[in-house]
């Protein structure tokens, strides 16, 4: 495939015109950024966005290591000295990577199998004559074949020969294996069963012990489950495309295989030898061969889904709405070793730290309240951030007690604050570096502070996968999985700009054309020489060059510095515009900035030529209205319900208030403030119907929420954003459901059991699948 070819088909792949493939694939191997490409060459893409540059990024490497692959599979055969004109046709022409590996089947260098230990034994001309004239004898023929030298002693060992050498040669039919693939995809049945004597140990993954689904229909939670299931030798896992029950029926692939190579049952002497040929080549060559691969499709395409949902939601997390610039108290709640606190002033700098006890089984309630209190008026604090972990709502109920009793404290805003990760962080050599004088424990707090005041800019210092918004990660292909969230947060850090002279290092990183040693550098240089005044100054950090300055400058922003365009995302290279633009208004830059009904009426066509177009001066002129405008919303927060501390605190139809803290493929988690997340499954997100439950709902929303149901063992509890939904009417309906299902008997699978693997998420995930089940 050429350069053109892989262009032309991206392009169609993407529904965009080959010439924005040609361009983007040009900056992108000059080394330009996504984000750069997406903001600052609009002209020269036609303005392809982020996520079609994503997508147009990752099927440029697919298409390209296929052709890698490609060259080497035509030298490999030209080198045999088999590389005939149709194969090479059918080689170049093939647009998978599977097509290609099924023409190369029959080149590629094994170890000697029995089909060609037979050939060497000169079997090949008597199974040539029998596929071909089945009205011969096998057991007359075979006689002819008798070989001393190769242990062909017999009519049997003649024959098997035979029969391996067709069964290899079936089943390196690239056609044929292209057609029983495409069958097995649409008409086979996932069957799983429990792993004989795994029962107990298995309890987690019961719903999938007598399991059967099409595998077409297979969701990415559900593959993935059984997947482990299977990793962990509790269940097994097969295709099938007849009765899961009955094992010995023939299959109909059998019949496909006999049809595409020409073999019919007539009655000939031959006939049934070539049957067990047909029967062998499946059974033995080829339904392993598809299984696996088959399978091994379900779960890249189960990766390929719960990786889409892991980056949608860290995108959502990310873009959170920052509390800004307010003096934060961080509350790291425990319990036995008592709360950490640290304050940190409006810079993030942290001023102050201390332990409280005001949780059991200490309970130093007016201790800790004068800690706090001398804490709140020594520094000016606006906002106190409480960690969502163990001992947070006791934690909670003594801030929120304190506030109310302390009229002078009604200023004070208190806000539960999701601390996954901040552990990690805590213990990570870069917060040692960050914080070498304070305790681990400390510095969680200090996470759980930032993080209120700017989420961003605290949760890029936290491996992506930490953050605990992703389901069954760690099954997935881990390169692929880190490769996709180096993009979400590359691409968000970028859509909101970083302060040059506030940023730390790891935020830095993640800008445009940096990398940790140019981040690093510039650190060090702030450190010695002081804020930075303009972006032109930049060029003076070591090592960094004009491509990244060119890539990084304008996602940088300097506040109250020499120019104030630095202050904008209006990039360097186009201030000569902005000055054109003053100059022609008699105004000058300062002035021009924020003057919404001068700009309104700048006819951007008047301020383009060659080296700057329309589009990019349209946006110029968007970002002087607004300039450095945060993409992110307003910031907003809980309030969880008074004397609701605990999953057993929950009743039927209780309404609450609660944080989104995970979106998955069939509904929604909610944090409502008792230690365990509910599940709004998809059908009761809304009123109407919802096809993905990110229309409706995304990471860090604030919604109301009806309690549905409360399983307290199972430490399940499920929920609805339908105010009109009632929790008795929906029990009554699951107990018919299950009523149902008992007179069917045992043809559905069971779907309600223990909680299978992957901890509560998983555990909701069964439950959300019952659910489904029980709607249908």
């Amino acid at each position: 495939m050429s350069h053109a070819t892989i262009g032309q088909r991206i392009a169609d792949e993407l529904g965009i015109r080959t010439q924005q493939v040609d361009a983007a694939v040009a900056l992108l191997d000059e080394g330009a950024t996504v984000p750069f490409i997406s903001r600052y060459r609009k002209e020269v893409t036609g303005s392809l966005d982020d996520s079609q540059l994503r997508q147009l990024d990752e099927r440029l490497r697919y298409l390209r290591e296929m052709e890698d692959r490609r060259e080497t599979i035509l030298k490999s055969i030209d080198e045999q000295g088999k590389l005939t004109d149709e194969l090479k046709r059918e080689l170049l022409t093939a647009d998978t990577k599977t097509r290609l590996e099924d023409l190369y089947l029959p080149y590629k260098p094994k170890r000697r199998t029995k089909g060609q230990i037979a050939i060497e034994a000169g079997l090949e001309p008597l199974a040539e004559k029998l596929l071909a004239d089945p009205t011969l004898d096998p057991e007359q023929e075979a006689p002819a074949f008798f070989n001393a030298e190769h242990n062909i002693g017999d009519s049997k060992a003649a024959l098997d020969g035979a029969r391996y050498i067709l069964m290899e040669r079936f089943a390196e039919d690239a056609d044929l294996l292209a057609k029983l693939r495409r069958f097995m995809h649409q008409q086979a049945q996932v069957s799983v069963r429990v792993v004989a004597g795994q029962e107990q140990a298995g309890a987690k993954f019961s719903d999938y012990f007598e399991h059967d689904e099409a595998l077409k229909n297979v969701p990415s939670h559900r593959a993935l489950a059984m997947l482990r299931g299977r990793n962990e030798g509790i269940l097994s896992i097969s295709l099938v495309t007849g009765d899961p029950e009955d094992k010995t029926s023939a299959s109909p692939c059998e019949a496909m295989i006999a049809d595409h190579v020409g073999i019919e049952q007539q009655g000939r002497a031959a006939d049934r030898w070539l049957a067990e040929v047909v029967k062998w080549t499946w059974r033995i060559k080829l339904l392993n061969h598809l299984e696996t691969e088959l399978v091994g499709q379900l779960r890249e395409q189960a990766e390929e889904e719960a990786i889409r949902v892991f980056g949608d939601n860290l995108k959502d997390l990310l873009l959170a709405a920052p509390a800004g610039n307010k003096v934060t108290i961080g509350l790291d709640p425990g319990l036995r070793t008592g709360v950490k606190v640290a304050v940190i002033n409006a810079t993030g700098k942290v001023v102050d730290h201390a332990t409280i006890y005001c949780t059991p089984p200490q309970n130093k309630f007016a201790e800790s309240a004068a800690v706090l209190k001398a804490m709140i008026a020594k520094h000016g604090v606006e906002l106190i951030a409480i960690g969502n972990g163990t001992g947070s709502r006791e934690t909670d109920k003594f801030v929120g007690d304190m506030i109310k009793s302390q009229p002078e404290l009604k200023a004070v805003q208190k806000v539960m604050v999701n601390e996954a990760g901040a552990s990690v962080y805590s213990a990570s050599e870069l917060a040692a570096r960050e914080f070498p004088d304070l305790d681990v424990t400390i510095r969680g707090a200090v996470s759980i502070a930032r993080r209120l005041q700017d989420p961003l800019a605290e949760l890029v210092k936290i491996e992506p996968k930490s953050i605990g918004v992703g389901q069954y990660q760690h099954d997935v292909n881990q390169s692929r999985l880190a490769r996709s969230l180096d993009a979400v947060v590359e691409d968000c850090v970028n859509s909101v700009g970083v302060d040059l002279n506030t940023a730390s290092a790891p935020l830095l990183t993640r800008v445009s054309g940096l990398n940790a040693t140019l981040a690093n550098n510039i650190v060090a240089y702030r450190d010695e020489n002081g804020a930075f005044p303009s972006r032109k100054e930049l060029k003076k950090v070591a090592r960094l060059g004009p491509k990244a300055f060119e890539q990084a400058a304008g996602f940088l922003r300097i506040m109250n510095g020499d120019n104030p365009l630095d202050a904008s995302a209006v990039h360097p290279e186009s201030y000569p515009v902005v000055e054109k633009i003053a100059h022609q208004f008699s105004k000058d830059v300062t002035s021009l900035i924020g003057d919404g009904s001068l700009l309104k009426s700048v006819n951007a066509a008047d301020f383009s030529d060659d080296c700057v177009g329309e589009i990019t001066v349209k946006d110029i002129i968007s970002e002087l209205e607004k300039p450095g405008r945060d993409p992110r919303p307003e910031f907003k927060f809980a309030e969880f319900k008074d004397g609701v501390e605990d999953i057993k605190d929950l009743k039927p139809n209780m309404v609450l208030e609660g944080v989104i803290t995970n979106v998955a493929a069939f509904g929604a988690f909610v944090d409502i403030g008792v230690h365990q997340d509910g599940l709004v499954h998809i059908s009761a997100l809304s009123d109407a119907f919802v096809k993905d439950p990110r229309d409706v709902v995304k990471a860090g929303d604030i919604v109301k929420v009806k309690v549905m149901e409360v399983d307290v063992p199972r430490k399940r509890i499920g929920l609805s954003m339908r105010m009109s939904d009632d929790a008795q009417e929906k029990a009554n309906e699951r107990s018919l459901g299950e009523q149902n299902k008992d007179r069917r008997g045992r043809s559905q699978p069971k779907q309600r059991s223990a909680a299978p693997a992957g901890g509560a998420m998983a555990g909701a995930m069964a439950a959300a699948f019952a659910n489904a089940k029980q709607r249908k």
